[in-house]
């Protein structure tokens, strides 16, 4: 008989039966055995398991294993005995706890957060400091915690997860909760502490899975125990969705208030705090059910703050207005001119801050620009109100035609650009391309030279001054000429200068009165005595980039280089800055998240000296008050300015000055898809005027209404 006569039990091994034969139990059972303890010789288990004194337990239970029960007949036989059910129930225990406890070892907390937790957008902002527009894929601006109310921090507390800064975490209640309801279909983030929502926000997705679940609540245990509270929970403010295409509490309240995190109160707070819930239900702009969710959810959180003791009864009495927020403004907000601001001050951003693209891309930039709002509103009220006199419908010569404009101040800054219609409808910037020659708007650059540099009419001969009193032959259709005779072109002809309408002004006009009066033979002949590399460097030392300089032909001087209008009234502005020259830029500083970033600003240097640069406003001022451009007298006595118009009449200009600010325009007529420039003749109809008039009408209504 066995041990303490009883009947046939085994002798300290169950996997043999008394009667000596083995069955196929006692196989599956030694099977089980050897491979736990297989599993026990794994140093990480075996760490684990000896840590909690399970082997000898363990091992105990397994041995007492008789399933199915030996000692008993037919159905019986699979009613497991109470100590069976208890072993049971021990080792499912701490399997789960060991499955728990390697899964939680295992699990590392990503060293990057993911691409909508790092991508923000980037905020550009006008002269005066107020917001102009934001690019980017994601709105989302990252704030620190000390710049968010505590009232708004404790209005997103109380609705969300009161009890943050004594959980560890993660809520048990919430997560059954929160299984039941995946188990049934419904949303399986009810419960989730703000712990896990930054879990799920920063580092994963939004799968409903167990699987993501699961590795948010380990990673939420292990986030607790490494960050403060206060870093997960503005983590939290900074990667929550809010609606209208934000992410974060910066965001959140600059697109439903108009204004910084810094200045939300408790009452703006507890609304923005309602759309975590799920802002396509709260946004009260959206329809009448939701302003009737939002207003209650509002209420509720107010009095949930009351409720956990983080506002006083007093203060809430004071908040019985639901905060209204204001309407959604369109995304992006690059409509109009701004597109074009935007990418000008993007491009220089890029070449003069050590940003990578890849780093300009995710975002979180502050670009204060030179741009000065009144002025761009007042540049393109100047464009359209000329333009509206064209009309394609009646004259094929009204149809591509195209204005570029831009205001330079003379130390170089931007003020105000006309790049198109609007950047939404054509990204191509006029005010920035270099496809329509300067005409006679070049001769300026011609004549500074032969006033700096003086002129050699003869091989070996010494140099000559030139004043403005300087005598050149004034008629049209002269013949240019070198110190050996006519200047021959490669067909053989002898080139000859043009003047427009044909006018002679006589075989001796002085270069101021040549100047005045847009008069082009003398200065033709002038580029060639001065020499064509002088007048190449003078015009480039005035901001001329010398890739759009035209080539080294008696035409050179009448303008075949096509520099851009932004170009045009940069290298003007060298004279109103008495022959310094400020290489032109858009932005005055560039942060991240509130760090200033190192930003080179340009330097002045010489371009000729002040009284080269006074002689030639002296001439230019002329041209306003009598000459060729006055049209645009009324500007005032200190305007100088330039008309320019091209041999094949297919680009006019005016670029002109006051001490205050430099402003090109340009009028030209191309088809993009061919970009091929065609003539300007009868644009706007006989009384629209010629089109330098129409050019220096928008010069002179911009610069009135800009003094």
């Amino acid at each position: 008989m066995g041990r303490h006569g009883r009947g046939p039990e085994t002798d300290g091994d169950d996997s043999a039966p008394a009667s000596g034969r083995t069955t196929l139990s006692g196989l599956v059972t030694r099977l089980r055995v050897a491979r736990l303890r297989e599993a026990m010789q794994q140093p990480n288990v075996k760490r684990i398991v000896r840590a909690l004194g399970l082997r000898t337990r363990l091992a105990d239970m397994w041995h007492s294993v008789d399933y199915p029960r030996s000692t008993r007949q037919g159905w019986r036989r699979w009613v497991p005995s109470w100590r069976q059910s208890l072993s049971l129930f021990l080792v499912s225990t701490a399997g789960v706890t060991l499955l728990v406890m390697f899964a939680y070892v295992k699990t590392d907390i990503p060293k990057n957060l993911n691409g909508f937790a790092t991508q923000q957008d980037n905020i550009y902002y006008w002269s005066d400091g107020t917001q102009m527009a934001r690019s980017g894929w994601v709105s989302r601006q990252e704030t620190s915690l000390d710049q968010v109310p505590e009232d708004v921090q404790w209005a997103v507390l109380s609705a969300e997860n009161a009890n943050f800064y004594s959980d560890p975490g993660i809520s048990v209640s919430g997560i059954v909760r929160a299984l039941g309801h995946m188990v049934g279909g419904g949303d399986t983030e009810g419960g989730s502490t703000i712990t896990q929502q930054y879990i799920k926000n920063a580092y994963l997705n939004q799968d409903q899975t167990y699987s993501r679940k699961f590795t948010e609540v380990l990673l939420a245990v292990k986030l607790d125990n490494r960050l403060s509270k206060k870093e997960i929970l503005e983590g939290y403010l900074n990667t929550s969705w809010f609606g209208r295409g934000t992410y974060g509490i910066q965001r959140a309240s600059q697109a439903y208030y108009g204004k910084e995190a810094s200045q939300l109160n408790a009452s703006e707070g507890a609304f923005l705090a309602s759309l975590l819930k799920g802002a396509a239900l709260y946004d009260p702009t959206i329809s009448a059910k939701n302003r009737e969710r939002a207003e209650q959810r509002w209420s509720w959180t107010l009095d949930r703050m009351v409720a956990v003791g983080k506002l006083s009864r007093e203060e809430r009495a004071r908040y019985t207005k639901f905060p209204e927020p204001k309407k959604a403004a369109p995304p992006g907000n690059l409509s109009g001119q701004q597109g074009y601001l935007v990418e000008l001050a993007k491009d220089y951003t890029s070449k003069h801050v050590e940003i990578s693209d890849a780093q300009f891309d995710l975002g979180g930039y502050q670009i204060y620009t030179t741009f000065d709002k009144q002025r761009v509103a007042s540049l393109t009220s100047s464009v359209e109100k000329v333009r509206a006199k064209l009309d394609p419908k009646k004259r094929p010569t009204d149809t591509y035609v195209k204005t570029g404009a831009a205001s330079v101040a003379p130390n170089g800054r931007i003020l105000a650009v006309y790049g198109g219609p609007d950047y939404l409808k054509q990204g191509f910037n006029e005010a920035n391309a270099v496809t329509v020659p300067a005409g006679s708007a070049f001769t300026p650059f011609v004549y500074a030279a032969g006033l700096a540099e003086g002129v050699q009419k003869e091989r070996e001969a010494p140099r000559v001054p030139v004043s403005p009193d300087t005598l050149y032959n004034g008629n049209d259709n002269v013949a240019v000429r070198t110190p050996e005779g006519p200047y021959w072109d490669r067909s053989g002809k002898i080139v000859k200068g043009r003047n427009d309408d044909n006018r002679s002004w006589g075989q001796a006009i002085s270069l101021r009165t040549a100047m005045a009066n847009s008069v082009n033979t003398p200065f033709l002949q002038l580029g060639m005595d001065v020499g064509l590399d002088k007048v190449r460097k003078t015009a480039a030392d005035s901001g001329l980039l010398t890739s759009s300089f035209g080539r080294s032909i008696p035409e050179f001087s009448l303008g075949n280089s096509k520099p851009s209008a932004i170009r045009m009234a940069t290298a003007y502005g060298t004279f109103a800055a008495e022959g310094m020259h400020t290489e032109p830029y858009s932005v005055l500083k560039v942060t991240r998240n509130g760090k200033l970033l190192r930003l080179p600003r340009p330097d002045a240097d010489r371009a000729m000296s002040p009284d080269v640069a006074a002689k030639v406003t002296d001439a230019l001022r002329d041209s306003v008050q009598e000459g060729s451009g006055r049209a645009a007298k009324s500007v005032g006595e200190d305007a100088a300015g330039k008309t320019g118009t091209t041999q094949d009449d297919t680009a006019a200009w005016f670029v002109g000055y006051t001490p205050q600010e430099s402003t090109a325009v340009v009028l030209y007529r191309t088809d993009l898809r061919k970009l091929e420039l065609l003539p300007l003749k009868g644009l706007g109809g006989p009384d629209a005027g010629s089109p330098v008039s129409m050019a220096t009408k928008i010069w002179k209504d911009h610069m009135a209404s800009a003094r």
